[in-house]
């Protein structure tokens, strides 16, 4: 009995480390430095080419969970999103976990996380104390990303783009008066545009995921998120944050 009991656990074992060597997750991802995008500053990049903090974190944890991935950077997010979800063997990141995309994926995180903000032009005299006085001011934000919807339900009107480049140019001209962004990324491209801009206000801190087709195989999600935390306690995670955090 025993011995049956002990080759049941060692086929388990076996079957579960060969799930791991032979499964491949295809990674979708979008220009959003710094935490995915790609090394030209195109819109569509494979492999090598997409680089950023949450990047290199999930190349190391495939690598530790000895997991085959491929990495795809295009455009837009929300056809990244839905394919995701649709498609078997494929994940996007780095992503919002909120309660209308709960349902839709498995999850593995956070990876790392963010400020939602408020930017201004540098000048601006905006001085905001809650978010409700944001409402009566011409804000613009990312189309379908979790940040505009979730000012959406609260009630705001917003200047929509699929490109953040674009309402980085609108906030200078004059056409918005504050960007809905994350913190470091606004900032950031701004800077990247040489746009003075500053913090306003800050909306409130996201944790970002690997969101999962549900079809993957628990096995893998489980190996994923026992790499990160390997890599966390090591201390890996701190210096790829330090690297372009700096």
């Amino acid at each position: 009995m025993y011995t049956r009991i002990f080759t049941l656990i060692c086929c388990s074992l076996v079957t579960t480390i060969a799930m791991g060597a032979s499964y491949k997750l295809n990674l979708l991802t979008e220009n959003n430095p710094p935490f995915n995008m790609s090394t030209n500053g195109k819109k569509f990049a494979r492999e090598e080419q997409v680089d950023g903090l949450a990047t290199v974190i999930l190349r190391e944890m495939c690598k530790r969970a000895q997991i085959t991935c491929t990495f795809t950077l295009r455009f837009p997010w929300s056809k990244v999103l839905e394919q995701a979800q649709t498609k078997p063997g494929y994940a996007v990141y780095t992503t919002v976990r909120t309660p209308e995309r709960e349902p839709n994926f498995k999850w593995v995180g956070p990876i790392t996380r963010n400020d939602w903000i408020f930017v201004a032009k540098a000048d601006s005299t905006i001085q905001l104390k809650t978010l409700d006085e944001a409402k009566q001011l011409r804000v613009g934000g990312y189309k379908g990303d979790a940040k505009a919807k979730f000012l959406e339900g609260k009630g705001f009107s917003l200047v929509t783009s699929l490109q953040d480049i674009r309402l980085l140019n609108k906030l200078d001209q004059g056409k918005i008066d504050l960007w809905v962004t994350s913190d470091p990324a606004g900032p950031q491209l701004a800077q990247k545009n040489n746009i003075a801009v500053k913090k306003v206000f800050v909306i409130q801190r996201k944790d970002l995921y690997l969101a999962v087709n549900k079809q993957v195989p628990d096995e893998i999600i489980d190996k994923l998120q026992k790499a990160y935390k390997q890599l966390e306690q090591e201390g890996v995670v701190k210096q790829i944050e330090e690297r372009f955090l700096q």
